[in-house]
């Protein structure tokens, strides 16, 4: 088991061809998932004032769209489909656009998370490395459902296309920690020592 720092994202714009990359992950609006909704009038909410801030900072322009996704989940502590629309109105972004970036980074969440995240890579490498015998192992154990949180609110279990480690695939990622190289064992063994406090390491950014 080899245990990595999780790799360096650089501020980016989103150029047109990610969002074709990803158009067959976002969604038309009519099959939105429900979620909680902790917008619900962006004018009144105190906590929409950084994410407005973020998005005149770029200027209202598309490629401000991850700083504002950023504003949103450190106020909200998720991205719900209110924040997506609103962005969207602000940014002159279709809302499948703004899912198919929410749902292509492993660190935006689209509900409230638990107290600890592990994340399973199921990019190409990782995949061919078995990540998904890893993935129904880890959801068997800790009785979770992939994109659910255990019923004590614990364990976040979810699942990314990529999270830039394809050189220690298979690659999980607990508490923004990435895990190369990933056994049953060890994951196991880590998964198990997660107490109730929540994790103390910084939100990575792309």
């Amino acid at each position: 088991m080899v245990i990595a720092s999780p790799p360096t994202y650089l501020k980016m714009e989103i150029p047109g061809q990610v969002f074709s990359a990803m158009g067959k992950h976002a969604l038309a609006e009519k099959n939105m998932p429900s979620a909680p909704r902790p917008v619900t009038n962006t004018a009144a909410d105190k906590r929409w004032r950084p994410v407005e801030a973020a998005m005149r900072r770029n200027g209202y322009r598309a490629g401000g769209l991850i700083e504002a996704l950023h504003a949103v989940q450190r106020a909200y502590g998720y991205i719900d489909e209110a924040a997506m629309r609103a962005i969207g109105a602000a940014l002159q972004l279709p809302l499948s656009k703004i899912y198919g970036v929410v749902t292509f980074y492993h660190f935006f969440h689209l509900k409230p998370k638990g107290r600890h995240t592990c994340v399973v890579c199921l990019g190409t490498a990782c995949y061919i490395k078995g990540a998904d015998r890893l993935l129904q192992t880890i959801s068997r154990e800790q009785q979770v459902s992939p994109g659910e949180t255990t019923a004590d609110g614990r364990l976040s279990l979810l699942t990314a296309r990529c999270v830039g480690a394809c050189g220690q695939a298979p690659a999980v990622v607990i508490d923004d920690q990435v895990v190369g190289q990933a056994e049953e064992s060890a994951i196991h063994r880590q998964l198990a020592g997660l107490n109730s406090a929540g994790p103390g390491s910084d939100e990575e950014q792309p």
